[in-house]
């Protein structure tokens, strides 16, 4: 059976929907079978794999609103082994039309249910918000991977994501777990960016990545040529991050003899 991995965080511009189609792409290179839900009305992860959002005929907004099967909108992209469930801007109102909807927090995670055996990986990404589409996500999931930015303020919002896990814990997903806090923009010649490396690990310990992702021009053009940086690049510094990062996960769920 698979595992449901969102990737989340309140806060924009963390390198999430980034961290979500190559990480992807990285646990496909790996021999996984993946699967990327795309929970984002900005559609990026959709588009950064060579995808064109308006032209499926069934989206996640499909999925959630309409009762749509799963099957009728996973499409395949440009890495072997990746599939994608879509987004596109209809997603903005998808959080008033759930809230008409009895047990509306438990949507995604009926829709995803029976995909749990094709896939080795579901991987979700999240909007930044942390509004009923995210709950539905981190609802549906095994766990959460929490991209933090290596730069002052990025800390700050931690604090607000992690009550969030909480109660979702205590009310409607008691096995929900932190996959790992990921440090994303990181430049090892600044100070700043060490420090936080540094505070992460005394507060979460072994819930952060040893894996890093460095500030790196290649992971920001990629998505432009619908392309994970492993395609694009492969000899980048992003795209060996992000296969390390890939191998890291693997064997953080190898089970254990």
């Amino acid at each position: 059976m698979g595992k449901i991995i969102a990737i989340a965080n309140q806060k924009g511009g963390v390198g999430k929907t980034t961290t979500a189609f190559n990480l992807g792409a990285g646990l496909a290179a790996e021999g996984k079978k993946v699967l990327l839900v795309d929970a984002d009305p900005q559609a990026n992860a959709t588009s950064g794999l060579g995808l064109n959002p308006d032209e499926g005929e069934v989206s996640v907004y499909e999925c959630l609103v309409d009762g749509t099967d799963a099957d009728h909108g996973i499409r395949k992209s440009c890495v072997e082994g990746l599939e994608v469930l879509g987004s596109r801007i209809d997603l903005v109102g998808a959080e008033v039309e759930l809230m008409q909807k009895q047990d509306r927090e438990r949507v995604l995670s009926r829709i995803l249910r029976p995909l749990k055996d094709s896939y080795d990986y579901i991987l979700i990404d999240c909007s930044p918000s942390l509004g009923l589409i995210t709950v539905n996500a981190l609802t549906a999931s095994d766990s959460v991977i929490i991209p933090v930015q290596a730069e002052y303020f990025a800390l700050e919002g931690i604090s607000q994501l992690l009550n969030t896990i909480r109660i979702i814990k205590s009310r409607v997903n008691p096995t929900l777990e932190i996959e790992g806090f990921l440090l994303t923009m990181y430049d090892a010649r600044l100070r700043l960016a060490n420090q936080i490396f540094e505070e992460l690990r005394q507060h979460f310990g072994g819930m952060v990545f040893t894996t890093v992702i460095p500030r790196n021009i290649k992971l920001s053009e990629s998505p432009s040529h619908g392309l994970p940086v492993m395609l694009y690049d492969p000899e980048s510094r992003g795209a060996i991050a992000y296969g390390q990062l890939s191998r890291e996960l693997i064997a953080k769920n190898r089970p254990r003899k």
